[in-house]
This record gives structure tokens, sequence and C-alpha cells, in this order.
């Protein structure tokens, strides 16, 4: 689980302190689409594209361009026609690495990741390769400061939650997928706010990195989230403090 939290929160500050927003309404763009397509435009209906506006609303994007793409995705507006592809494959030091991406051309896509694995020390794999050593989950993530372990545990819980983790400084409650809204709904209600709340893909076992390793995959890595049809990214690294230290110093 620590592996899926480190990356997870080196994401979330490459993203606090990106200036890309163009990028980033791409992607916000491209979720909100597919999840209208897929549920409907009724976000009550459609607990993805309700955790989409919540995303895109969190990235300051406009109601505009937020209505226009739930009704591309509908159908409504004429658009291009998106499709959801998962990429497998190996980063540097044998990290096991999941993409999640959506594209209008699947074959252009297809090349670019093969050539980013290939010049950044990786290889693509071919479907199953990896995604079996990765499990869906529902994962709420929230700031020790703000929130107890026995406050999260007992509304969690009783919710529907599988575990409670220590990652570090925050806490993780683990659900399935189809208890996450319940979950959620309950702990928001509890006025407990999550840093990020997500259904992702969680390593089963994770590898510890060096510090050469661990600059090879992180680099690797930003460079996979860089590419405009990459929604997601999974991995199953862990980078020990000390490292993380040396890093960013």
């Amino acid at each position: 689980m620590s592996g899926h939290s480190k990356w997870a929160t080196i994401k979330r500050k490459k993203g606090a302190a990106d200036a890309k927003r163009g990028q980033l309404f791409t992607k916000l763009i491209k979720e909100l689409t597919i999840a209208a397509r897929m549920g409907g435009g009724d976000p009550t209906g459609n607990p993805r594209l309700r955790t989409a506006i919540e995303k895109a609303r969190a990235g300051s994007m406009p109601n505009d361009n937020i209505d226009r793409a739930i009704k591309k995705g509908t159908g409504e507006l004429e658009g291009l026609h998106y499709e959801e592809v998962m990429y497998e494959g190996y980063a540097p030091a044998g990290v096991a690495v999941l993409i999640e991406s959506v594209t209008d051309n699947k074959n252009r896509t297809v090349a670019e990741i093969r050539n980013l694995f290939s010049k950044n020390g990786g290889h693509m794999g071919e479907s199953g390769s990896v995604s079996w050593m990765f499990e869906k989950k529902g994962v709420l993530t929230f700031d020790k400061k703000s929130s107890s372990e026995d406050q999260l545990m007992e509304i969690a819980l009783d919710a529907g939650a599988e575990d409670i983790k220590d990652s570090e400084s925050q806490w993780d409650v683990l659900c399935t997928p189809a208890d996450f809204e319940k979950v959620k709904s309950a702990l928001e209600k509890a006025n407990l706010k999550p840093i990020s709340a997500e259904v992702t893909m969680v390593p089963k076992n994770v590898m510890q990195l060096s510090l050469p390793d661990a600059e090879k995959v992180l680099k690797f890595m930003e460079v996979l989230e860089d590419h405009d049809d990459v929604q997601k990214t999974y991995a199953n690294f862990d980078i020990p403090q000390e490292v993380l230290d040396k890093l960013s110093s």
C-alpha cells in the first residue's frame, strides 16, 4: 500500500506545482467525456462522472467547459470519439507499470507509449503481463493532522471499508470499488474531507528503490504522466524516506 501512497503523493505535489493548465484541462475533459458516454450525463446516477466533475472544479475548470465535455460524451454536441486503453510494461529496475489512457487514435498512442518505454530504460509488455500484480480498490487519503485513526476507523468500517493503513503523514482508507461512494459519503458527512479519493489500482507488493533507481523510475513516470493521452499511471515501487530526502535536496 505504501507504494501507492508514495507515487500518489509525489504526483499530487507535482500537480500542485505544475503550470501546464492546458494539459490538465485536456485530461479532465477526456475523463468527463468518457464518463458521460459510459454512464450518462446525470452525475447523481453516475459516480464516475460525479468524481470527474469534482476533479475538474478542483482544477479550476470553468463550468461551461465541464458542460460541453459532458454533452460531447452524451452525444448532444459533436466531438472526437475517445477510447480507453490500458498499457502495461516495466520501468527501469523492473518496476511494474500500468497506464490508463484515453485516445482518439490507438495506433498513434501505442507507438508513442512504446517509444517512451524504450527511450527511458523500460520495455512495454503484453496485455496481462503486469496487471495481475495490482488490484482495484477505493482509496481515500486523509491528513493525520486533521483526522484521528480512531475516528476514521469507526466511521469508515461501519460504512463498509476494509482497512485503514498508516502511510507516514497520512491515513489511507481502503474499500472495494462497489463500496467507495458509500464510504466516501459517510466520511464527508462526518466532516472528514479526504486529500484525495479515487478508485485506483493498488500494487499487491512493492519494490524498494535505491537512489539511482528511484531517479530513473521517477523520471520515467513523469514522462508518462506528461503524455497527453495518459490519464493515470500506477506502479509497484516504494521509495524509503531517506532516499526521498536526497532526491528533494
